[in-house]
Order: C-alpha cells, then sequence, then structure tokens
C-alpha cells in the first residue's frame, strides 16, 4: 500500500478505531492520517521511524497507541518522555484534545518533527521539550507520565519522578509483562496494575504498566 493511497489507509485506522470502541470523530482520523503522512514524509530524510510501509505504520504505530488510550481518559496533564517521532503523545493530544500533551526527547530533529507536526495539525494543547528529562523543569507537574519503547522501568521512573505530581501515575507502554524489570523497581515506588492491549491487526504481546509512589 502506497503512502499516497490515503483512502485505504483512512479505512484501515477507522476499522482498527472502531475494533478499539474508540468515540473519535471523522476530523479526528483525518488529523491522525494527515500526521502519518507527515511522519512518512519527514522519515524519508530524518530516520524518524524503522519501519516505512504505511499500512505497517497504521497498525505499529497509529493503533498501537490509540489501545492504550482508554488508560488516558481522565489525565488533564500527560508526559511522553522519549518522544521520538510522537507515539503514544501526538496520539493521545489528537484524541484528547482538552488534555495538555508534554513531549521530550533527546534528538533535536526528532523534536523539530514534533514541533512542525504541532504547527500544522493545529494542535494547541502540545509542548515539545527538547534535552534529557532528568534535566527537565516544569511549573506545574504532571498527573500522567508515560513512554513507549524509552527505557527500563527503574531508569524511566528514575530519571522522571521528579515530574511527577503528588497523587499522580506512571504509565509505561510495553511488550511482554515485564516481570525482571518490575523487580526492579526502585525503592519508594509499586506497581498497581497491569493491563494487557489487543491491537487491531497484531498479534504481539502489549501490556500497560502503572506505577505509583508506595503509601508511606
Amino acid at each position: 500500500m502506497s503512502i499516497n493511497d490515503t483512502s485505504a489507509l483512512r479505512n484501515m485506522l477507522a476499522d482498527g478505531v472502531q475494533e478499539l470502541d474508540l468515540a473519535l470523530t471523522s476530523a479526528q482520523i483525518d488529523k491522525m492520517i494527515a500526521y502519518l503522512l507527515l511522519l512518512s514524509k519527514w522519515n524519508s530524510v530524518y530516520n524518524l521511524t524503522a519501519i516505512r510501509d504505511p499500512k505497517e505504520m497504521v497498525k505499529q504505530h497509529l493503533l498501537d497507541s490509540l489501545s492504550a488510550a482508554p488508560a488516558f481518559v481522565n489525565a488533564k496533564n500527560v508526559l511522553d518522555v522519549g518522544a521520538g517521532g510522537g507515539l503514544p503523545g501526538m496520539m493521545l493530544a489528537i484524541t484528547y484534545p482538552d488534555t495538555r500533551v508534554s513531549m521530550i526527547d533527546t534528538v533535536s530533529k526528532k523534536t523539530a518533527f514534533l514541533s512542525q507536526a504541532k504547527t500544522e495539525l493545529g494542535l494547541t494543547n502540545v509542548t515539545v521539550h527538547t534535552g534529557r528529562v532528568e534535566a527537565l523543569q516544569v511549573k506545574e507537574k504532571f498527573d500522567v507520565i508515560t513512554s513507549r519503547a524509552f527505557s527500563e522501568l527503574c531508569n524511566f521512573i528514575n530519571w522522571s519522578g521528579h515530574l511527577l505530581a503528588d497523587g499522580g501515575q506512571f504509565i509505561a507502554m510495553k511488550g511482554v509483562a515485564p516481570a525482571q524489570e518490575i523487580e526492579r523497581l526502585p525503592e519508594g515506588w509499586q506497581v498497581t496494575g497491569m493491563q494487557a492491549l489487543s491491537v487491531p491487526g497484531l498479534q504481539a504481546e502489549r501490556h500497560l504498566v502503572f506505577v505509583k509512589k508506595s503509601p508511606v
């Protein structure tokens, strides 16, 4: 399937959204496809993702990120760490336009893309940061901090724990359930839940891991 075959890509995404039982409008689905086209265009020069086939991008990037979206339904202020090309951050920002979504990555060509996508898609709820998350300082801390294939849980929490608001939680997107990573959680943190995800068209294992501060 060619990147120019936007109607087929759109139908594929819409079918997946329906299977995930997400209440997205046609305008939101159009915006997600516009993001995909932009990602594909920039990818030819900037190498933002190893996946080149647009059909696989719909499954492995868009629908993979959207499968986690229901976990963020009550989030008000989200940080996506190691955002790369903007997944899941961009999908969350389009799905929940009233939720503030910040994305951070150390690679400036990736954050340049994110800033361009924010502008072209008119995503006023998106903020992009370039740099290391452990050095990030913000006026208002985040109620949810997420990552997708960023690092193992202990690093993720150690590097970004200072940015989590009181009562907030980490939601880490993982493949296979990371039992050994959970055993190595930093002291003072606990897993409060784990959820298996089903991604339309993908047979691979996917899990969300929810982590909060341990009660004192």
